[in-house]
């Protein structure tokens, strides 16, 4: 069994100032930097959550400077 089949624990997705995703441990504050969006579940289900809703990598600043509206 691999390591993420035995992983029970719960997480949450946190996001950055510059829209970036990643997932924290439910029990836990977020980082300095990083706050909630309000899905909590296992590993599996917070990474496919990002994987829908991060659609572009890019971070916030690159696409702002990008589009000619910093």
């Amino acid at each position: 069994m691999s390591d993420e089949a035995e992983d029970t624990r719960l997480y949450k997705v946190v996001v950055n100032h510059e829209e970036q995703y990643s997932i924290w441990f439910a029990d836990r504050e977020p980082p300095a930097g990083w706050r909630e969006v309000g899905k909590v579940g296992s590993k599996a289900e917070c990474l496919a959550y990002i994987g829908e809703v991060w659609t572009d990598m890019r971070p916030l600043s690159l696409r702002k400077s990008m589009e000619g509206t910093q």
